[in-house]
């Protein structure tokens, strides 16, 4: 009962204290939105306050100088991100580009160990079912995808307009990383000898060449590949 009561009384002394320096460390960001250090800042006190609340044979007080000791460096290590750069892009890292003029920067992508379908599903996140679409994407410092649209893809409604439109159709990944993706020929009712048509038309000897490409009815083979120096192209069905 004694070891119980210990745990309560350390619970209820190390929360509040974990809370107003969590608070002071985050501010009004939530945890995706956090700089590396400060999410290994947090990762650190959860682990210490933890260790404390459940082995009531570890010390009360080191437990509490270490919250408080983690929120002075993080505090401190804010104050010099404001003021040098160069500590800045080396404790929170750099914005990597991923995508340019609607192609993927394959390296940015292997150098960040990112999958290419975690990068699709950020951009549907952002409403991009289109790769083509996108002038610039970058991921951020905190893991979050940033998007700058092409001009000419940017909203003008058409209810703006008055006019009527079709249900957009989603498009279906055919090839990856140099390869068919058989099952989702099978799924759109395509055959292989078709794309690797659509492929030939659009100056590409080679599957190996191509890192991603996507088909829809409506629009067409649309192509990213791996060498960036090849000029965007697109082509119907």
């Amino acid at each position: 009962m004694k070891d119980y009561i210990l745990v309560l009384g350390r619970m209820v002394t190390i929360l509040p204290l974990l809370l107003v320096i969590t608070v002071y460390i985050m501010g009004k960001r939530s945890i995706g939105e956090l700089p590396v250090f400060d999410f290994l800042i947090i990762i650190t006190m959860g682990s210490v306050v933890g260790a404390d609340i459940a082995d009531p044979n570890i010390h009360h007080g080191p437990t509490i100088f270490a919250v408080i000791f983690l929120g002075i460096v993080q505090n401190l290590v804010s104050r010099l991100v404001l003021k040098s750069r160069k500590v800045g892009r080396f404790i929170t890292f750099e914005p990597t580009l991923i995508m340019e003029n609607g192609r993927f920067i394959v390296k940015n992508i292997k150098d960040i160990k990112y999958s290419i379908d975690e990068v699709l599903m950020m951009l549907r996140e952002k409403d991009i079912f289109h790769f083509q679409e996108v002038q610039y994407a970058i991921i951020e410092s905190n893991g979050k995808l940033t998007v700058l649209k092409k001009t000419d893809t940017k909203p003008l409604t058409p209810k703006d307009m008055g006019m009527t439109t079709e249900d957009e159709e989603l498009p279906t990944v055919v090839i990856l990383e140099g390869k068919l993706d058989k099952k989702s020929l099978l799924n759109i009712n395509e055959t292989e000898e078709n794309i690797i048509n659509l492929v030939k038309q659009q100056g590409y000897k080679n599957l190996s060449d191509i890192f991603l490409a996507t088909y829809t009815n409506k629009e067409g083979l649309s192509i990213s590949p791996y060498n960036l120096q090849q000029p965007p192209t697109h082509i119907g069905h």
